[in-house]
């Protein structure tokens, strides 16, 4: 390890980012250095910039990614290195505001229905009837689920910004969970690998959901993160406050979570007798699709 590279690791470390945080930061910074073959400490402000409109224009990068590579370098040379913004501007994009495609309750029980492996549809299960981000649910551990009558509440541990904080479990998952458990026989993480020692990876999940997506023909795009739109989404349809979604979701601002004011649909009648906050309850039943589906 170089010792810009360790100077800067210890500069997240001090100031609190997340591993995954770091990881993105350190992999931007090493493909910048690959691409001029010299010493970052010796590039300027101009060179930066050339590199981010050579991810856009030769690698057709999305400026959302592009984004992520300038702020690594506004880390990198702001505040490792020093140089003051004035002097060494380093520009983002403007990213467009789009909104995202949200599935309908029909195909989210087909997804979860043309799910082959049961600990995949479990742990999609959780991240639309939890609200999770990837990541969180991923990460999960046997004791973050605290099934007390008076409690019934899924911890998310260090979620993206360093923070805590607790959302929902829901009867029907608390269930789903209960049964995965039994089968799986899970000591420490929820959704173990297969091969033990260490949890289920992000690209583990994200194939599973895009596996299932394809086998329940929905055409929709977006990946996994649908899942956690849908979430909000289906809560507000329920009649759940913007600030409470905002708790569960763990959005710093309420800006955020607004936005799926717009998502929602004004022809949504909840199903009698099913609490709003149960969303699994809430979805039609869809059986699985036959072999030669899959």
């Amino acid at each position: 390890m170089t010792p810009l590279r360790r100077r800067m690791i210890d500069a997240m470390v001090q100031r609190g980012f997340a591993l995954r945080t770091q990881e993105s930061y350190v992999d931007a910074i090493v493909r910048l250095s690959r691409f001029y073959r010299r010493d970052p400490a010796t590039y300027a402000a101009a060179d930066i910039e050339a590199y981010l409109l050579y991810l856009i224009q030769e690698r057709k990068l999305s400026y959302s990614t592009v984004n992520q590579a300038a702020c690594a370098c506004r880390f990198l040379f702001e505040t490792v290195l020093g140089h003051e913004r004035a002097r060494f501007p380093i520009p983002c994009a403007k990213v467009p505001r789009t909104q995202p495609h949200l599935l309908a309750r029909a195909e989210i029980a087909a997804l979860f229905a043309a799910c082959i492996h049961p600990l995949h549809r479990t742990l999609l299960q959780t991240i639309y009837a939890a609200g999770l981000r990837v990541s969180e649910a991923c990460a999960l551990r046997v004791d973050d689920i605290d099934s007390q009558p008076d409690r019934m509440s899924v911890r998310v541990e260090q979620g993206k910004g360093a923070k805590d904080r607790y959302t929902l479990l829901a009867p029907t998952l608390c269930e789903q969970l209960r049964l995965h458990v039994r089968s799986y026989h899970t000591r420490q993480w929820l959704f173990p690998k297969r091969e033990g020692g260490s949890h289920l990876t992000i690209e583990s999940a994200q194939r599973a959901y895009q596996g299932a997506r394809a086998r329940a023909h929905i055409t929709k795009p977006g990946g996994i993160h649908t899942l956690r739109h849908c979430f909000a989404t289906h809560l507000l349809e329920g009649g759940v406050d913007l600030y409470t979604i905002q708790r569960l979701l763990g959005h710093g601002h309420i800006g955020t979570t607004s936005r799926y004011l717009h998502l929602t649909s004004p022809q949504f009648a909840a199903p009698k007798g099913v609490d709003p906050l149960d969303l699994l309850a809430g979805l039609p039943r869809v059986p699985a699709p036959s072999p030669a589906h899959s």
